[in-house]
């Protein structure tokens, strides 16, 4: 999860968030080479009382400075496709999930089992043990399997939310009288936090997203667990 004075992205806990890494750091590197350049450029311009008639009006730097930027375009835009096609990916999951955003909690429905369903709140903060995170946790967290391919459908009750955890590098949107979908597979076991992503009213910070990656033989315990108490 993020930290105080955090500069960059949270650590990736899924392979598209990997994949949005490495296109940040590409991305960023080719922003800090053409500042370099320019602010060379500037420095050397106001510095220098020597002119260059070739450089004044010379087509081949023309044809140089028109012919870069749009090979520089070029690469920042293909490996920006790929990842945006493979975020629309949705290839076989093994679990699908109903996220209904509410004014202002979230619930969670497992459609592929008869029964598992609930509503998770944000736990106040007179309410936390040693240990939780203020503004963050909730009294049920949406627990999946680690390795897994995991659908969620997005939807809303009454206004617009948005369904965001960053370090899984999902958000959608979640509209009423419609049904987003988004996928993500979490990589590595653990606890991930997420918030609400669109501003919905006076309690929107008050609704925060919590996934809890699992092993598989963990999660099937504890949704057998959790429908035997239903």
């Amino acid at each position: 999860m993020a930290h105080p004075s955090q500069l960059g992205f949270q650590d990736a806990a899924s392979p598209v968030m990997e994949e949005l890494l490495h296109f940040h750091d590409h991305a960023l590197m080719i922003v800090f080479l053409i500042s370099t350049l320019v602010l060379y450029i500037m420095v050397a311009m106001v510095s220098t009382k020597l002119t260059n008639k070739y450089i004044l009006d010379s087509q081949g730097i023309e044809i140089v400075w028109t012919i870069l930027p749009a090979v520089i375009l070029v690469l920042i835009a293909l490996p920006s496709l790929r990842i945006l096609y493979l975020m629309d990916e949705i290839n076989d999951p093994h679990l699908t999930i109903k996220a209904m955003g509410h004014q202002w909690y979230w619930s969670y429905e497992y459609t592929d089992y008869e029964d598992l369903g609930f509503d998770s709140y944000m736990i106040p903060t007179r309410n936390l043990t040693p240990g939780q995170f203020r503004l963050l946790e909730t009294d049920f967290r949406m627990v999946v399997p680690m390795d897994s391919p995991i659908r969620v459908l997005v939807s809303a009750e009454d206004v617009l939310h948005s369904w965001a955890v960053p370090s899984l590098g999902v958000k959608m949107d979640a509209v009423p009288g419609r049904l987003n979908q988004t996928a993500f597979i979490a990589s590595r076991p653990g606890v991930f936090y997420g918030q609400c992503s669109e501003i919905c009213g006076a309690n929107h910070s008050f609704m925060p997203i919590v996934v809890e990656a699992v092993p598989l033989e963990h999660f099937e315990f504890w949704s057998s667990a959790y429908q035997n108490d239903a």
